[in-house]
């Protein structure tokens, strides 16, 4: 990356253009270079009459050649930039393209050998960013559009820590209301061991060996709790005295009525304990988890003080309604008439306390884009109140997800996939390749972590290599291809790596002290092709955390993957001649590397062997 610099500062001092205009970027036919730049066609309009009438600048290829000779007079005063640069030429209507030297593409060989940790970088060094990611309500186990915000929002925040930013990850557990009210109600009529015990609080609690347990059933717990929440929910709709009843818990509850408490404790319990060990299978990370129980009263006390600086407006019948005119946003409630918050007036009040908690310079919200319009009216509201300014509150959105044929997932419809079940297919379909494969005997312990490992990377891999905002269905077959753009294929392609390195036996001190002391060589097209990927990595690191986007770094693991397979199947390796084998192995061992690297930052596992 450090090369990009380089360029750049060199075209701004010819230009005299301020570096911001000034971009760079890999042509799409690799024949024009490496790099090219269409500064000419970008700035023409913008020079001066004098300086075109005295150089003679009639047209924009003027202007290009004008330019083309001025970079190459100052490579020449530049010997260091100008050893890592072959050529620069010109091409119509206007593009510089720079091919880079062999030396060049050597040194960035080097440098992966050199530095674990190649491709991440500290340009972000000073700065603390929050990401609130995969907050699911506690009443349902997590399904697969908990499954997409997951896997994005801690690839994005892995991207963020790749570039030197400390990255906080929290959560909200919206633990009270009417949603959790039905749960416990759910659990108190529905989870009774004879359905002739009477459904009474005190009588629960004076017995609860006579409620069912998640193992009686031989389910997961937070399963469990779902299959009593959609009781409930069916419950309440059918019967005005089982609303009614639910409508008393929240009363109950906010009065902290000791029994109503111990069942609330009881059903959550159920429900956080199963969705952890989801979210422990996915790797997730938060460093905060906020309960709304804790917080909720503070989001009235802030409603109350926008009112009285006339910021909002009180309606006849008693709700409170914002006035968002100049953010261009429709108005919402933030109370109701009978005084009872909403989600807006919890999330103002957990906003002000990330602020104080965390002191980040950016909040961000991993959320499906339904809520876009929700999350745009609480970024205004808290700029309102001057909590934080709008520009710092970003919502990060992503797209649907679904299984190939089998429709739209709704609750409604019962057709919702758990997370879990469907992390167990593919396992199990794993399982089954594996256990067909020739000359492969795995125990059963080492076939069960290493289907995990491969079933979990394909799922997720599915996920990221297809952009953030566009809707995706996983197809198993696409998805567990050994020889696709898939999971399974780029741990392949780390296995393979490895094992080359194995039968090599050579250590790393020895190979980067060998490699080190090689002359130039020769390389051929595929060598070529794979140094040509290997020096964009951290500029793949630094574009796809920029645009959190982390289909880009999907992408790029694939192409190198690709690239790295065709020179195995071309190139002799063990069997090369004294030089090039060392040379072949240094290739090998800096594919491996940053393979490990960008697919760790995906949350993706490797393996030694498949």
């Amino acid at each position: 990356m450090k090369i990009l610099t380089q360029l750049t500062n060199l075209i701004s001092d010819i230009s005299q253009f301020d570096q911001s205009l000034i971009k760079l970027e890999h042509p799409a036919n690799p024949e024009f270079g490496d790099y090219s730049t269409n500064i000419a066609l970008t700035t023409f309009s913008k020079l001066d009459q004098e300086f075109m009438s005295s150089h003679k600048l009639t047209s924009v290829l003027d202007y290009a050649n004008f330019l083309l000779e001025q970079l190459k007079q100052a490579l020449a005063k530049h010997e260091i930039i100008a050893q890592q640069i072959e050529s620069v030429s010109m091409i119509k209507p206007g593009f510089i393209n720079f091919k880079l030297s062999t030396q060049f593409f050597s040194q960035a060989l080097a440098e992966v050998l050199s530095n674990s940790d190649y491709g991440k970088s500290k340009i972000g060094q000073g700065i603390t960013w929050e990401i609130e990611h995969t907050s699911p309500n506690p009443n349902k186990a997590m399904h697969l559009g908990h499954l997409r915000n997951n896997v994005t929002g801690m690839a994005i925040a892995r991207l963020w820590e790749a570039v030197g930013i400390k990255v906080i990850c929290d959560a909200i557990n919206n633990d009270r209301g009417i949603a959790i009210a039905k749960l416990m109600w759910g659990y108190l009529k529905f989870a009774k061991k004879n359905y002739q015990t009477i459904t009474d609080l005190k009588y629960w609690f004076d017995h609860q060996q006579e409620w069912l347990s998640p193992e009686d059933l031989n389910l997961s717990s937070d399963k469990f709790v779902d299959q009593l929440y959609t009781k409930a929910a069916q419950d309440v709709e059918s019967d005005k005295s089982a609303e009614t009843q639910v409508r008393q818990m929240v009363i109950d509850w906010e009065n902290k009525d000791k029994l109503t408490w111990e069942l609330w404790r009881k059903v959550l319990d159920y429900s956080l304990s199963g969705q952890q060990q989801t979210l422990n299978r996915l790797g997730n990370r938060w460093d905060k988890v906020w309960h709304e129980h804790e917080h909720y009263q503070q989001g009235k006390d802030l409603v109350a003080q926008g009112l009285k600086l006339g910021i909002f407006k009180k309606l006849p019948d008693g709700a409170i309604l914002t006035d968002l005119t100049k953010f261009n946003l429709p108005d919402t409630i933030l109370q109701k008439s009978d005084g009872t918050s909403l989600y807006i007036t919890q999330d103002l009040a957990l906003t002000k306390l990330k602020i104080t908690e965390f002191k980040a310079s950016k909040l961000h919200w991993v959320v499906g884009p339904e809520q876009s319009l929700a999350l745009k009216q609480l970024f205004a509201v808290c700029d309102q109140l001057k909590i934080a300014k709008f520009k710092t509150l970003t919502h990060i959105d992503f797209g649907y997800m679904s299984i190939k044929g089998e429709g739209k997932m709704s609750s409604r419809s019962g057709n919702v996939v758990y997370v879990d079940d469907f992390i167990d297919e593919v396992k199990a379909k794993v399982k089954q390749i594996l256990n067909n494969q020739e000359n492969q005997t795995f125990d059963p312990i080492e076939l069960e972590t290493i289907a995990e490992k491969i079933a979990v990377g394909a799922v997720k891999y599915s996920i990221l290599k297809i952009g953030r905002n566009t809707d995706t269905q996983f197809d198993f077959k696409t998805a567990l291809k050994i020889d696709g753009n898939s999971g399974p294929y780029l741990q392949y392609t780390v296995a393979r790596a490895k094992a080359v390195l194995r039968k090599a036996a050579i250590n790393h001190q020895d190979l980067v002290a060998q490699f080190s002391a090689l002359k130039q060589m020769q390389l051929s097209s595929v060598e070529l092709k794979v140094l040509k990927l290997i020096y964009q990595f951290p500029e793949i690191i630094l574009f796809a955390a920029d645009t959190n986007e982390p289909s880009a770094l999907a992408t790029y693991c694939y192409e190198l993957a690709q690239s790295f397979n065709s020179f195995y199947n071309q190139e002799h390796i063990l069997q090369a001649a004294s030089d090039r084998k060392i040379f072949r192995l240094a290739l090998v061992k800096a594919v491996a590397r940053i393979l490990e690297t960008g697919l760790a930052i995906l949350g993706i596992d490797t393996l030694a062997q498949m």
